[in-house]
C-alpha cells in the first residue's frame, strides 16, 4: 500500500507560522514588504460561524486535486490514524482526519488533503484538532508515491485529473523534502507554489515564473490553532497580518487554478477561521501540585508575562514581536522572511487575491506565542529545537544532537514537559542507517540551532520546577 498520509503531507500548511514599543509602519513602496519588531497592531476580521467553519473543514475541497477514489479504494487500508470525526458528511464519513471529498466540476470523484494533516496531532493517545502534529513525515519521495498511482487508472478523465496532481507534487517536491521527520517545510512550499502560479490569474505553470526558493526547507515547528484567539498575526516572524481568512486559504494554492474558484473558497473561509478562534487549549490531563504552581505563577508574572502574557480571570496578551538580538534564537527564519522571501514573494502575494485583504509583513524578529496549552505543544521554538520545557528554561542543558524515543503520543513526561528523547553524542553523519538519520535533530545544520530565549537561565532550580508546575494549568 501507498502511504497516503504521506502523500497528503506534501500538501502547504494553512500558513500560519527592550522592542516592546509600538510596531513601525510597512516599508515604502518599492521596498521589501516587511514589518517592524514590537507590538502587532490588530486588524478587523470578517464575521463567521464556527460550527459552519468545522463543516467546511472537514468536507469542502478547499485543496481541489488528488487521487482519484476509484485508486485511493485500491490502495487505502485500515489503519489506527482513521479517526472518523462527527459531522463528516457523504464519502467524507469513510476517510481517515485528513482528508476531505471532492468531486471536481467534470464529475471525477477525489480523495484530496485537508488542514488536519498537519494541523490535528495525537496527545496521550487523544487525537486533538488545532494541536500541531509533530510526527508528519516529510523524508520520502513523494514523486515515486505520487506516479504509482497511475497504475490503477483507466478512465481518461481521472487519469487526467491524476496527472494534474503528479505534475505538482514533482513540481514542489524539491522544497518540500525534509531531513528530519517532525519538521514542517510550509515556508518553502508556500514559496515554491507562489512561484509556479500568475498572481494575477493564479494559472499554475510546470515551469516557474518566479525564482524557487532554496531547495533545502527551513524548519518549521507548527503552532497550535488556539492560539489563533488571542494573536493579531498568524506565524513566527509575524507574518499573517489583515484578513486572517484571506491568509488562511493559502492551502488552496497548491490546486485552485482561478480567482473564481478561490473565490468560493473564500465565501467560506471566515467560517473556517471563526471555528479556529473558538477552539480553547486542552486541559493537563495528568496530576498537578497546586501549591508548587500558584509558586510557579508568581515567578512566571515576574519574569515571563512581559512577553507572553497573564493568564486566569485578568488575561492580557501583548501581541510583541522580539527582537532577533534580544531573543537570540535560530535566526534564518526570520532573516529569509524579511529578505529574499519578503522581496520575491511578498510581491507576489501583494499582486495576488489573497494580498486583496491581508498583509504578509514578517518582521526581523519572532513573535512570543501566548502558552495556553503549551504544555502539549513539544518540541519548542519556531524550529522545534528544543525537545522539553524543562531545557527550554536552563539552555546549558540542551542537546546538540537528540532524538524522541518514541513517536507514540503517551510517551510523555510530565516531569520535563516534552517528549522523553536520547541524547546523542553524533549527528546526522554518524547514524547507523537511514531510518535512525532521519530521526536526529541535529542543531548544527542551517535553521536548526537552538540557542537563545536564555530568560530561564537565571532562575533557581526550585523557580524553574515551579514554572513547570504552572505552566500545566494554563
Amino acid at each position: 500500500m501507498i502511504a497516503y498520509r504521506t502523500l497528503s503531507a506534501i500538501l502547504p500548511l494553512a500558513l500560519w507560522l527592550a522592542g516592546c514599543g509600538e510596531g513601525q509602519p510597512p516599508s515604502p513602496p518599492g521596498a521589501p514588504a516587511v514589518s517592524a519588531t514590537g507590538f502587532v497592531p490588530e486588524q478587523p476580521q470578517r464575521s463567521g460561524d464556527p460550527q459552519a467553519g468545522y463543516r467546511a473543514l472537514v468536507n469542502e475541497g478547499y485543496v481541489s486535486c488528488g487521487i482519484p477514489y476509484s485508486a485511493w479504494q485500491r490502495l487505502a487500508s485500515p489503519t489506527e490514524e482513521q479517526d472518523l470525526l462527527p459531522g463528516r458528511e457523504g464519502r467524507n464519513a469513510e476517510l481517515p482526519y485528513y482528508q476531505n471529498f471532492h468531486v471536481t466540476d467534470d464529475g471525477v470523484d477525489l480523495v484530496v488533503a485537508n488542514c488536519l494533516g498537519c494541523h490535528a496531532g495525537r496527545f496521550n493517545g487523544e487525537l486533538i484538532i488545532g494541536l500541531g502534529d509533530e510526527t508528519v513525515d516529510f523524508t520520502g519521495d513523494a514523486v515515486v508515491a505520487a506516479e504509482s498511482v497511475g497504475a490503477y487508472l483507466n478512465d481518461p478523465a481521472e487519469i487526467q485529473e491524476w496527472q494534474r496532481w503528479a505534475d505538482r507534487v514533482a513540481a514542489i517536491e524539491p522544497y518540500r523534502r525534509t531531513d528530519t521527520v517532525g519538521v514542517n517545510p510550509a515556508v518553502s512550499l508556500t514559496a515554491a507554489l507562489f512561484a509556479h502560479r500568475n498572481p494575477t490569474t493564479l494559472a499554475w505553470s510546470n515551469q516557474p515564473f518566479l525564482e524557487p526558493p532554496p531547495p533545502r526547507p527551513l524548519p518549521v515547528s507548527v503552532p497550535p490553532w488556539w492560539r489563533m484567539s488571542k494573536k493579531h498575526a498568524a506565524f513566527y516572524t509575524a507574518a499573517g497580518q489583515g484578513d486572517h481568512a484571506r491568509y488562511m486559504i493559502l492551502i488552496s494554492t497548491y490546486c485552485t487554478d482561478t480567482v473564481a474558484e478561490a473565490e468560493a473558497i473564500d465565501r467560506y473561509a471566515p467560517d473556517i477561521r471563526a471555528y479556529i478562534a473558538s477552539l480553547e487549549a486542552p486541559e493537563w490531563p495528568f496530576e498537578l501540585d497546586t501549591q508548587l504552581a500558584a509558586e510557579g505563577q508568581q515567578v512566571f508574572q515576574a519574569h515571563c508575562s512581559r512577553c507572553h502574557g497573564t493568564y486566569g480571570e485578568q488575561e492580557s496578551y501583548p501581541n510583541l514581536v522580539i527582537p532577533l538580538a534580544e531573543i537570540g534564537t535560530d535566526a534564518t527564519l526570520a532573516e529569509y522572511m524579511t529578505g529574499e522571501y519578503a522581496g520575491i514573494y511578498g510581491q507576489w502575494f501583494e499582486d495576488s487575491f489573497y494580498g486583496e485583504l491581508s498583509d504578509s509583513l514578517p518582521a526581523p524578529g519572532y513573535y512570543a506565542p501566548p502558552l495556553d496549552g503549551v504544555w502539549a505543544t513539544a518540541p519548542y521554538l519556531h524550529n522545534g529545537s528544543v525537545p522539553s520545557i524543562e531545557v527550554l528554561l536552563d539552555s546549558p542543558r540542551r542537546p546538540r544532537y537528540w532524538k524522541r524515543t518514541s513517536l507514540d503520543s503517551t510517551d510523555y513526561d510530565t516531569r520535563t514537559l516534552g517528549w522523553h528523547y536520547k541524547v546523542l553524542d553524533y549527528g546526522k553523519e554518524g547514524a547507523a542507517d537511514a531510518r535512525e538519520r532521519k530521526m536526529i535533530y541535529d542543531t548544527t545544520l542551517p535553521g536548526y540551532a537552538n540557542g537563545g530565549h536564555t530568560f530561564g537561565d537565571g532562575l533557581t532550580a526550585q523557580q524553574r520546577r515551579a514554572v513547570l508546575e504552572y505552566l500545566k494549568t494554563l
